[in-house]
């Protein structure tokens, strides 16, 4: 099935595409439907934003609604979850002495946002260390709440993090939070598509998510899922003609301005796509060739983070490298190797992270594994 659906993407397949989890990629039935809007949109401008456009929105946004199992007046479309949690961050009226509780595996983008609304507002968001080697739910639960105080507003986590590539159990965190009257913000950039998705039976208070990565729709498209008890207090990025006394939470949302909103609209064939190619076996496929990349790696020295029965349902992992300069390790699989993956450094740790995603092959972790031998030297094999 993965090799038969190779085809269907527009990647160059002269390289190896191990960074999935960065930017996406569309498959070309997607990717087509998303230009006859764009094409649609041209031949009749006003008559389409004016008169067609609130009608397909809504349509679009029913159909994700039911994807994430959210009812369709909480949910929004957003051109990225950075955008989405900006949106839910500088809404909240952030006071001297809150304190906004998170971790340390979080996105860039997003710390960011918090260091500019702690600087506005005298807020404090305090990153606690995770380990990445956390035993389970209850370990995880009990590691993020013993650096709850008194002061702790909100939780801002990632469902499945970027850095480290591990998923966060969230459930039963967000269940003891709202018992505890604090507000849970989610960063879930990489789980539509990667993981299933529960919008009631998680029980954030906001939640994000990307489309454009593992649900493979266009880029531009993203959700936030807002629970109904916040909706009175999002304030748009942009205000525009939806800001009117009694407006919705979608209404104040759907309208930032004159903009391209072909790739929300074909966000429902993005999700025809996963259905017409059996998805769930393409991505339990996916997640086996994952784990043999990641068992292989191991095996030449390179660790993997996280407990491995842990994320067995992610087709994204994290391994450990040799101390080096990262960004010329980068650059020589990029250029001599034709390989396109991540590496960072965290914790000042240097990693790797891998993607695995319907277009891949063994060929390319092996060739990822090879050009690491030419770079590291001979591996230092693990037990």
């Amino acid at each position: 099935m993965i090799a038969d659906l190779r085809g269907q993407f527009l990647l160059d397949r002269d390289w190896h595409f191990l960074n999935h989890g960065s930017f996406g990629a569309c498959p070309r039935p997607v990717f087509a439907e998303y230009q006859r809007w764009q094409r649609e949109l041209e031949t009749q401008p006003v008559h389409f934003m004016l008169r067609r456009l609130p009608d397909l929105l809504k349509n679009a946004r029913e159909r994700l609604a039911t994807f994430v199992n959210a009812e369709p007046d909480n949910l929004i479309f957003a051109t990225n979850a950075t955008s989405a949690l900006n949106l839910v961050i500088r809404s909240l009226d952030w006071r001297l002495g809150d304190e906004i509780l998170s971790s340390d595996q979080e996105y860039g983008a997003l710390l960011r946002t918090w260091e500019f609304v702690s600087q506005q507002s005298g807020a404090q968001f305090r990153p606690v260390t995770i380990p990445t080697d956390f035993v389970d739910e209850n370990d995880f639960v009990e590691r993020v709440w013993r650096e709850v105080t008194p002061r702790t507003r909100a939780i801002f986590l990632s469902h499945i993090t970027s850095p480290t590539a591990l998923l966060f159990p969230l459930q039963a965190l967000i269940q003891r939070a709202r018992a505890a009257k604090i507000l849970t913000i989610i960063d879930g950039a990489h789980a539509p598509g990667q993981i299933p998705l529960d919008m009631h039976v998680l029980g954030a208070d906001a939640y994000a998510g990307n489309c454009h990565k593992w649900l493979c729709a266009p880029k531009g498209s993203a959700f936030l899922y807002v629970n109904p008890s916040l909706h009175e207090h999002m304030v748009p990025l942009v205000i525009s003609h939806g800001w009117l006394d009694g407006a919705s939470f979608t209404s104040r949302n759907d309208w930032y301005g004159t903009q391209d909103f072909a790739a929300y609209l074909s966000v429902p064939a993005a999700l025809e796509f996963r259905v017409a190619n059996d998805w769930e076996n393409v991505r339990a496929a996916c997640i086996k060739r994952a784990e043999a990349a990641r068992t292989h790696l191991a095996a030449l020295g390179y660790a993997p983070l996280g407990l491995l029965e842990r994320n067995l349902d992610l087709q994204m992992f994290a391994c450990q490298l040799p101390t080096c300069d990262t960004a010329d390790v980068y650059r020589r699989l990029w250029e001599d190797h034709r390989i396109e993956v991540p590496i960072v450094c965290w914790r000042n740790q240097c990693l790797v992270r891998v993607s695995v995603q319907a277009y891949n092959t063994d060929a390319d972790w092996q060739a990822l594994a090879a050009a690491f031998t030419q770079i590291f030297g001979q591996p230092t094999r693990g037990p």
